[in-house]
């Protein structure tokens, strides 16, 4: 891992307006969460999709652009019959759009995923540039404050578990990884939440 190009502070940043995902464009800013509360129809839908009891999944490619709407066709479409399905799909292209915005990106990478294990129970940092994710339902992805994380020693920083910070459910958190120009070395320090409840996890990876 090359640290030549670490940023000398480290930090995280929240706020309850979107406008604040912005901020993971800043030097330092590894991490930018929109603390925002999932309106009931989004949550009792979430609620409906895990109650299926199947790990649904729903991974694509989208040629996007910042003028026009992003496509959608199908989204998920095991739940498709589910109350609260379309304003499901309203929020996804929503937030597909916005991600789009904040990175200029002409091809993004979707994923959604019922999970009901851990997929990356190991603290580790992402190979990415710029990763969006949220959990509309279950627990949050784990991550490790700067000054809580020792870089050189990440599969055995379980020892930093009474600093794990936790993301919550319907919060929108943009994450740094080590392919962002100038972050080298500075990708942020997270894992899959620990446990067996299940969740639906959605994540955007900026392609082109």
């Amino acid at each position: 891992m090359n640290l030549a190009h670490r940023p000398v502070d480290i930090f995280q940043v929240s706020g309850e307006n979107p406008q604040v995902l912005t901020e993971v464009l800043r030097d330092g800013v590894n991490l930018a969460v929109w603390r925002r509360r999932l309106p009931p129809q989004l949550e009792d839908f979430a609620d409906l999709v895990i109650s299926l009891g199947v790990p649904l999944a729903d991974q694509r490619v989208i040629d996007v652009d910042e003028q026009n709407t992003p496509i959608l066709p199908d989204l998920l479409r095991e739940a498709a019959e589910l109350q609260g399905y379309e304003a499901f799909v309203a929020d996804v292209t929503w937030l597909v759009a916005a991600y789009t915005c904040l990175v200029g990106a002409r091809r993004v990478g979707l994923r959604l995923r019922v999970l009901h294990n851990p997929m990356c129970p190991r603290f580790h940092v992402d190979n990415v540039p710029l990763r969006l994710l949220t959990t509309y339902v279950g627990p949050g992805s784990e991550w490790l404050q700067e000054q809580q994380s020792t870089r050189s020693e990440l599969p055995t920083a379980d020892r930093y578990v009474d600093n794990i910070q936790q993301l919550l459910a319907g919060e929108v958190a943009v994450l740094k990884g080590e392919k962002w120009q100038g972050n080298e070395g500075a990708g942020l320090v997270h894992r899959s939440p620990s446990g067996q409840q299940a969740r639906l996890l959605l994540s955007l990876d900026w392609l082109a």
